[in-house]
């Protein structure tokens, strides 16, 4: 069979030849029917070389060294590699005076944040400090946003906390459960450098937006229940992180709850919250939230401080030693029983920190239209973690809420990182005995403050106006998060975002098509009322690849469709269907199990004396389709460029009853 007995062309051929391609082009054309071509011809090396780079670089991200001299190229990859060398010659004292007041005010909130997040997981709250130094450093350096303020996070720090407290706990085993940290940030430095090495950054797209809204929701309620312990003076505590646990422990322990810690917990909490409030609804009072942790951890310690002669009931953070971040090597630990425990804390908790890091980061680059390159930013947040789990600190990166307020208070570069870090030093070689009487109450009042931002129910309707799958996929992981734990309420939300993928993979959606005459073009029947069908012809459109997962259902659907239709053609008493053509627009992609369902059913619709014709097959399924032979059982009316051509050349071909041929015109 030749290439041109069923309207195929040879692009490649065709551009040897000028005045061949245009002789038969009139010629198609003159006929009203175009010729299908081949995609240009490629090896298999290079149609492997192509699609790897369409998989890891979607970007490009080579094509700034193209065409430049060796010393440009030099530059180039420095400023790659390490953007401070991009934007340090352009600074001036013009930003360096917004970034001084933005990462102030970053330190405002990051001090009591990082003290409270380190207890949050379970650890010395000095380590939240150690966290909040080191990695904005590296980050400074590494970092291509402008605008991410990092550090501890709450949900890298609950996850943390609650899967290591279920094997340890700091207060029976300190040493152990400091290896355990240290090294599962390791791990999660290492996991997430290697995923922006390799660009596998695609990798955490399967943590979808509904599934992480109602997780992060789940883990606020859980969190902010969590510190009833603080709010109520309780000393008996459940290390479960489950509704049920945590509020049956509250109620069993009565006996221990403090009115002092309710009293002042309650009073800081609402101070907190109404802060919160004023700066959402008045952005350009920003500083006011920023400002309120700060301002509660001086006045809480103040009233403390005072009081300490006549009560000594009120629990607080103790003695903090001064100096900055000891060396953590010797803690990091890769054996014994507990390795397999850092090997799943450290992924988890690396796949958590790069999703919410580049989201944030992304949000704010898009609002200042610049872009931020995700693979890089992985590669930044994995060093960043690396060195710090090697200086005493915990998982790491970018924060809304930090990063927020370092926006809203004029922040350019990521120098406000390094001037946050400075405040944070100075906070660490001299400030630190006035944090010994700070009262635990207040450190669970911000917590609290600071996760219910994280539960977005307006998110959640909008979930179930647009998508009830994805609401379905929220509340999922949201009440897994809630009654079983947060790790499995995890395993949940990325279980439920593969099964949303493979239900469109396996069951894509098929439409039948009518003919809309005033915009000459085909569309849904169902979508569209004036779309008319064309009589004697089914025309269906498939909008999917054609692979082996669905190939048994689109065989399925197909004669489904068929079915259907002759019983409305019996019912209607209309001309019987005469050929079936499949718009193959849509389908970008065929296997070999999608070519022989294709092969099967013009085989059982030849039986029933209907023809099945293919119109407009992509470059990549045309080439599969010629190459497997197939397309030979077609013969010469079998493949067109439209639909349009096909019901034209084909309803032409059909002699009518009385009178000569007529060709439906579309």
């Amino acid at each position: 069979m030749t290439l041109n007995s069923i309207k195929v062309e040879d692009s490649s051929e065709n551009t040897n030849d000028g005045t061949e391609a245009s002789s038969s082009s009139s010629s198609s054309q003159s006929n009203g029917v175009h010729k299908v071509c081949l995609p240009p011809h490629r090896t298999t090396f290079q149609k492997l070389q192509h699609r790897l780079s369409e998989i890891f670089f979607p970007d490009d991200p080579l094509h700034r060294f193209k065409n430049q001299t060796t010393l440009r190229k030099f530059v180039l990859g420095l400023q790659f590699f390490f953007p401070v060398f991009e934007w340090g010659p352009k600074y001036n004292l013009m930003l360096l005076r917004s970034d001084i007041i933005a990462g102030i005010t970053i330190a405002s909130l990051a001090i009591p944040q990082g003290i409270s997040y380190a207890k949050l997981a379970n650890l010395p709250p000095i380590i939240g400090l150690y966290s909040s130094f080191v990695p904005p450093l590296i980050y400074s350096i590494l970092g291509s946003s402008r605008h991410l303020a990092v550090g501890p996070v709450s949900i890298a720090s609950l996850v943390m906390g609650t899967m290591l407290s279920q094997a340890v706990t700091y207060s029976k085993e300190p040493a152990l459960y400091l290896q355990l940290a240290f090294t599962a940030t390791l791990i999660a430095g290492c996991l997430q450098a290697a995923m922006g090495f390799f660009r596998l950054g695609f990798i955490i797209d399967f943590l979808s937006k509904a599934t992480l809204l109602g997780f992060m929701a789940g883990a606020a309620v859980i969190v902010s229940l969590q510190q009833l312990k603080g709010l109520l003076g309780i000393v008996h505590f459940t290390n479960k992180m489950a509704i049920i646990p945590v509020l049956t422990s509250v109620f069993e322990n009565k006996n221990e709850w403090m009115w002092q810690t309710v009293v002042m917990g309650g009073c800081f909490l609402m101070f907190l919250l109404t802060a919160r409030q004023i700066s959402a609804r008045n952005p350009k009072l920003f500083w006011v939230s920023a400002a309120a942790p700060l301002l509660s951890v001086i006045l809480s310690t103040v009233i403390v401080y005072l009081i300490k002669n006549e009560t000594r009931a009120i629990p607080t953070i103790g003695h903090l030693p001064k100096g900055i971040n000891p060396p953590s090597v010797n803690k990091l630990h890769f054996g014994g029983p507990f390795m397999a425990l850092a090997l799943r804390v450290g992924i988890i908790t690396g796949i958590l920190a790069l999703t919410e890091g580049i989201a944030v980061g992304r949000t704010f680059a898009a609002m200042e239209n610049y872009q931020v390159d995700g693979n890089k930013e992985m590669i930044a947040i994995g060093l960043m973690n690396i060195v710090g789990s090697c200086a005493s600190c915990f998982v790491t990166t970018g924060s809304f809420s930090r990063s927020a307020v370092s926006y809203n208070a004029g922040g350019k570069s990521v120098v406000s990182n390094i001037v946050m870090a400075t405040t944070v030093l100075i906070t660490l070689l001299f400030l630190m005995p006035l944090f010994h009487y700070t009262p635990n109450v207040i450190l669970a009042a911000i917590i609290i403050t600071a996760v219910i931002g994280l539960i977005d129910y307006q998110g959640a309707f909008r979930l179930w106006k647009v998508d009830k799958l994805d609401c379905i996929a929220c509340l999922s992981s949201f009440f897994g998060v809630l009654f079983i734990s947060v790790a499995i309420g995890l395993l949940i939300a990325v279980g439920i975002s593969v099964f949303k993928i493979l239900l469109h993979v396996t069951r894509p959606n098929t439409n039948v098509l009518g003919y809309i005459s005033s915009t000459r073009s085909f569309q849904s029947l169902s979508r569209y009322t004036t779309a008319v069908r064309i009589p004697s012809f089914l025309i269906i459109a498939v909008e999917a690849p054609f692979y082996f997962a669905n190939s048994t259902y689109l065989h399925e659907r197909t004669l489904r469709w068929i079915r259907e239709e002759e019983d409305r053609i019996k019912a209607n008493q209309e001309p019987p269907i005469k050929c079936v053509i499949i718009d193959m627009t849509a389908v970008t992609a065929i296997d070999t199990s999608g070519i022989d369902t294709i092969c099967e059913l013009r085989r059982i619709l030849e039986k029933r004396s209907l023809k099945l014709v293919l119109a407009n097959p992509v470059g990549n399924v045309m080439e599969k389709l010629f190459n497997s032979n197939a397309l030979e059982a077609f013969g010469l009316d079998g493949l067109y460029l439209t639909v349009s051509e096909a019901v034209d050349d084909i309803s032409s071909s059909w002699k009518p009853e009385k009178g000569p041929a007529q060709p439906l015109t579309i």
